[in-house]
């Protein structure tokens, strides 16, 4: 099997995060940059299927050369191939035009089967770009996947667990597809030493726009189809109050103040 891994590399969310308001994007210079968190998860099944179905995985990422940090902790964890997606025709791209490069390279790549992603990024949020990916490419769909039962390679079929409201959904698709992850599919495994040290002595390959044969005029922030209008702060939490008092008496002070904001009749 031929198996793509996209991973990206975000912001640390636990840092303080600064934005562009005119454009509504993120202010990235000077931040921690981390890998996708969800993505640790499409990339350990990348792993994984490798492991039971063998063949070979190329993970690709879109970013600037800072980006190469993902790229090399995936040749760590023994990834067969890498390939950085670069070209200041990308940046700001809104889901669309991301998914519209993404779906570009692989198909440079070539008779792939399957394509792993995390369900969303923590930059965005947004969670579509699976999808976005898998309805420019024609490949079968498969989100919020909770589990992949099994490939059938002969037959170019996968059956996957996707987590839906209230229960599991079983669902058998044909081969090529785009499957996002969803958390806790499975545990990430942690590079070793000797995988690190490898991987930093190897040249990561970029291709631009130009390598990819796409379209710059549907990339980049002035032909992104979607526009962040308004970024707000949530005002500051005011203080709560602290309820003493005997069990009874705090019930029914609870049960007042719910009354009186309306939350209860």
């Amino acid at each position: 099997m031929k198996i793509v891994a996209c991973i990206k590399q975000v912001p640390d969310t636990e840092a303080e995060i600064k934005w562009d308001i005119p454009k509504g994007t993120l202010k990235r210079d000077g931040m921690d940059p981390i890998t996708n968190p969800f993505d640790e998860f499409a990339l350990e099944e990348a792993l994984l299927t490798r492991e039971n179905y063998d063949g070979d995985i190329i993970a690709i990422s879109m970013g600037p050369e800072k980006a190469n940090d993902v790229l090399r902790n995936a040749l760590a964890l023994t990834v067969n191939e890498v390939y950085r997606l670069t070209d200041d025709a990308f940046a700001g791209s809104d889901t669309y035009a991301t998914a519209y490069v993404l779906a570009a390279a692989i198909k440079k790549i070539g008779d792939v089967d399957v394509v792993f992603c995390g369900k969303q990024s923590t930059d965005g949020n947004t969670g579509v770009v699976g999808a976005e990916l898998a309805a420019i490419l024609g490949y079968s769909q498969l989100t919020y996947v909770s589990k992949v039962r099994q490939f059938d390679a002969a037959n170019k079929k996968v059956v996957v667990e996707r987590a839906i409201e209230g229960g599991i959904e079983v669902v058998e698709a044909k081969l090529p597809a785009v499957i996002s992850v969803i958390k806790g599919i499975n545990e990430p495994r942690l590079p070793n030493l000797m995988g690190i040290r490898k991987a930093s002595k190897i040249e990561i390959p970029a291709w631009n726009a130009d390598d990819l044969g796409v379209d710059k005029s549907k990339l980049g922030y002035q032909s992104a189809s979607t526009k962040v209008v308004e970024i707000a702060v949530p005002p500051p939490r005011g203080a709560g109050e602290i309820l003493k008092g005997e069990i009874d008496d705090i019930a029914n002070a609870i049960t007042d103040k719910l009354i009186e904001l309306k939350v209860i009749k």
